[in-house]
């Protein structure tokens, strides 16, 4: 009873705000990628709206356990970087084959997180590292509003004036919310609003019965397994750890390899934290109590859920809204994140090569061996600290106090 007080006390303007923005950015473009693999694969709608329903439902409900239980802004969602991976795999391999697959790199991400092994490893990845890996994979959100102010000035143009004006001078409403209703509007007025060819319908979710192929595990499973452990919980870890949060990296590892394996059974990827939304609802823009940023993720999870059961009546219409838009608030949103990254991860002197590298690893978008950048970001700041940086690492290991071990749970 008094979880549930505490919750409803914690919703607010500001979390109910970064909460729905926070599923309007998941629940626009990166259901297009996922549509569009799925059209790519020869998927039929059935099977479409079932992959769909799959990871928002579960990735949301995923939300909604953690942040419940832990009392901290973390996101469930899905990997947007998996779902471009999937997407091109549907071509070689049938549906029954890539379940297989998603189910084995749930299978994977699950005994890495009950191991405790990623948990290990994070304690001795230095966060500024950490930190510039996230400013370097979420920088583009950034240069995306400003992008966005050449394709539709009136629109981005006007929600960048408003944020800034409602920043100065009015302090009871949430600048984003601000920003947002009023590209909404202009959006409307001038017919930016489009309707794909896709039609309302609602579709029950069909199961899907994994088969297991071992080209299809090797292109699929590790590559998958990897993105969601070194990209978007990556992501996730540091963006709470910027914020001054103690994530509970092997419960994150285990519960998103769960979802992972249920998520299979019906044609999904995988459900797992989610680092773009994770930063939204993490950020200032939930609020200035730290202590009530979950209940953000707690409507993040419902609105999730809803958009999971409801994906084929839903869908056509949430993708109707203007890529601009969506550009324009998520760049927005990420600045208070992207601030205490780069501080996080230049205001000492020390790992500061590595950083850069992370920085600009992260920047680049590279991909090697299909797996994006954010995991080489973290690898690449690693080994060129260690070889240049080998002090910070021994003032590392001799300073508990200082040491990221102080910055992690490990329930």
């Amino acid at each position: 009873m008094s979880d549930r007080k505490g919750l409803l006390q914690h919703l607010n303007v500001n979390t109910i705000s970064a909460g729905t923005l926070a599923a309007i950015f998941g629940c626009t473009g990166p259901a297009l990628i996922v549509i569009g693999g799925a059209q790519n694969g020869g998927l039929t709608q059935t099977e479409t709206i079932s992959w769909l329903f799959a990871i928002y439902f579960f990735g949301g409900l995923l939300g909604l356990i953690l942040s419940l239980r832990y009392k901290q802004p973390i996101a469930g969602a899905y990997s947007i970087p998996g779902a471009v991976l999937v997407a091109g795999a549907l071509s070689h391999f049938s549906l029954n084959e890539a379940a297989g697959a998603y189910l084995v790199a749930g299978i994977i991400v699950f005994i890495l997180g009950i191991s405790g092994l990623i948990s290990k490893v994070m304690h001795w990845i230095p966060v500024p590292i950490v930190m510039a890996m996230i400013v370097g994979a979420m920088i583009k959100f950034g240069t995306g509003m400003i992008t966005s102010l050449e394709k539709a000035p009136i629109i981005a143009g006007s929600a960048i004036l408003v944020y800034l004006l409602s920043s100065s001078f009015v302090k009871k409403v949430p600048p984003i919310l601000s920003a947002f209703l009023v590209a909404i509007i202009l959006a409307v007025f001038t017919n930016q609003f489009h309707m794909g060819a896709m039609e309302p319908n609602f579709i029950i979710p069909q199961l899907v019965i994994p088969t297991f192929s071992l080209d299809a595990i090797i292109s699929i499973s590790i590559p998958l397994a990897l993105l969601v452990i070194g990209a978007e919980n990556a992501q996730a870890t540091g963006v709470l750890i910027a914020q001054d949060y103690k994530p509970p990296i092997n419960a994150m590892t285990i519960y998103s390899g769960i979802g992972g394996i249920v998520t299979s059974l019906f044609g999904g990827h995988n459900a797992n934290v989610a680092g773009p939304m994770t930063a939204i609802c993490a950020s200032e823009e939930s609020g200035k109590d730290k202590n009530a940023r979950y209940a953000s993720v707690v409507v993040n999870g419902v609105l999730f859920g809803a958009f999971g059961l409801l994906a084929g009546v839903a869908v056509p219409f949430v993708t109707a809204m203007p890529g601009v838009l969506i550009g324009t608030v998520a760049g927005l949103a990420m600045i208070g994140v992207l601030l205490s990254s780069l501080q996080s991860a230049f205001s000492k002197p020390r790992f500061q090569i590595g950083s850069f590298f992370a920085l600009v690893i992260g920047m680049s978008g590279v991909s090697f061996f299909a797996i994006s950048s954010p995991f080489w970001a973290i690898v690449g700041g690693v080994i060129v600290s260690y070889f240049i940086e080998r002090r910070d690492f021994d003032t590392l290991k001799n300073n508990s106090k200082e040491t990221p071990k102080a910055q992690f749970e490990t329930a």
